[in-house]
């Protein structure tokens, strides 16, 4: 059995893309490890702005939403090192 990865480039890619054509925000699951080791999955999130220069500090800024994508938290940056799955699927270099 084939474990099915992406490259994290092309979910970097993904992320980028905040809408559809239509105004709709694309909702993702995410899987990370925060800096202080603690796991975290995120089963609906979308991708949001960071007050930093994301680039430069290699992050990127994820909230998670409820099932009516009506916000349920607040804004989680988040380490491009540390991403683990997205969308169920295994993130890879």
């Amino acid at each position: 059995m084939k474990i099915e990865t992406i490259r994290r480039n092309l979910v970097l890619k993904e992320l980028e893309i905040k809408e559809t054509p239509q105004g709709k925000q694309i909702v993702f699951s995410i899987k990370f490890v925060k800096k202080d080791g603690e796991l975290i999955f995120m089963p609906r999130a979308v991708a949001t702005g960071l007050k930093m220069n994301i680039k430069e500090n290699r992050m990127r800024g994820v909230l998670p939403v409820d099932e009516n994508e009506n916000a349920c938290g607040h804004v989680t940056p988040v380490s491009i090192d540390s991403l683990i799955e997205y969308n169920g699927i295994k993130v890879r270099m």
